[in-house]
């Protein structure tokens, strides 16, 4: 397993081809995902594990990919011990009573494994099924992007309510942080307990952040969690969108590597992050039309990454629903065939 092209990208060793995995890849865009989920929550799977299971797998067996990542979402956590939360179908996080007060902060009680046990035992069912040279990767929300949620009670894109909480009560945004801090490690321990072999941090809304509220308000919770798991010796990966201004300051954070979403090419990205590795970065978009306008995308990746090692192709951001199957296998079959130590 150690010696997985994967998780020797992450830790910047040569790899004999570049690994790729999709976020997202277990999704809407697959039949057999279709086929199997219902339409009510995704918190209603996640909950079966032997569901949760199936799904992290359909890509891996579809794909070909270098990394499952696990069947799950951000709120999970939360949603575990009675914040109030939901995932609506065609909206998203969705909060019943957001975070408002300095009372609403016990509403974030310490998260046990008991209360993620449908979590752990998917994991312990995904690892079992996989082959040894593919790693499960368990992920969480930054504490930025899952105090956003919390705090404006549903996807937002005008951040209004919680910018104005972080100014007016910066006091109580950094209490609320804390509470999101350990949750969010004790989420990420419980996973790679039971066998995930990386870990990936998302910070989503990170790049609703000027440089210096980053600086004030994200990087030190976000270098927290890190810190909270870096004696697991996995790899850690942290990733936001809209980030490219602020790359330089997650790489400060303490990840293994740092996601770059499509608007940054790779060699920019590379020169900003300095000696962390990096993931990423075909615009998901350009994954919606014919296989070789996706391979033709692919291959000006690899160019701007270069033949150093240290890269895990990944899209800048999730497979979207509408993208054909097919374009993401001959994607993965460019990426293995054509990026290779010395040839890109």
């Amino acid at each position: 397993m150690s010696e997985s092209a994967f998780l020797r990208a992450c830790r910047g060793e040569s790899v004999d081809h570049v690994p790729v995995w999709f976020m997202r890849q277990a999704g809407r865009s697959l039949p057999e995902y279709r086929a199997l989920r219902s339409s009510g929550s995704i918190l209603e799977a996640i909950a079966q594990p032997d569901v949760a299971c199936e799904v992290t797998l359909q890509p891996v067996r579809r794909y070909g990919v270098d990394a499952a990542i696990l069947f799950s979402d951000i709120v999970v956590p939360y949603h575990a011990i009675g914040f109030g939360i939901d995932v609506v179908p065609g909206r998203g996080p969705v909060v019943e009573d957001p975070f408002r007060h300095e009372r609403d902060l016990e509403r974030l009680r310490d998260l046990v494994e008991d209360d993620v046990v449908h979590v752990t035992t998917t994991v312990d069912k995904v690892v079992a099924a996989l082959d040894p040279s593919v790693p499960l990767i368990g992920f969480a929300g930054a504490p930025f992007t899952v105090a956003s949620y919390l705090v404006e009670g549903a996807p937002t894109r005008e951040f209004g309510v919680i910018k104005t909480l972080m100014h007016a009560d910066p006091n109580l945004f950094d209490r609320l942080c804390d509470r999101l801090v350990a949750i969010t490690v004790a989420f990420l321990r419980a996973q790679v307990a039971h066998g995930a072999r990386a870990v990936q941090l998302f910070d989503s809304w990170a790049g609703a952040l000027t440089r210096d509220e980053y600086v004030r308000f994200a990087l030190e919770p976000t270098r927290r969690v890190l810190e909270g798991v870096a004696d697991l010796g996995v790899p850690t990966i942290l990733f936001g969108v809209g980030t490219g201004e602020i790359l330089d300051l997650m790489a400060g954070c303490g990840s293994s590597v740092v996601g770059v979403d499509w608007h940054v090419d790779l060699d920019r990205a590379r020169a900003r992050v300095g000696d962390r590795a990096v993931q990423g970065n075909l615009d998901p978009a350009r994954c919606l039309g014919a296989p070789s306008l996706a391979i033709e995308a692919a291959r000006e990746v690899l160019a701007k990454a270069g033949a150093a090692p240290g890269h895990v192709f990944n899209l800048g951001h999730g497979v979207l629903p509408s993208t054909d199957p097919g374009v993401l296998e001959a994607v993965v079959r460019v990426v293995h065939d054509e990026g290779k130590a010395g040839v890109r």
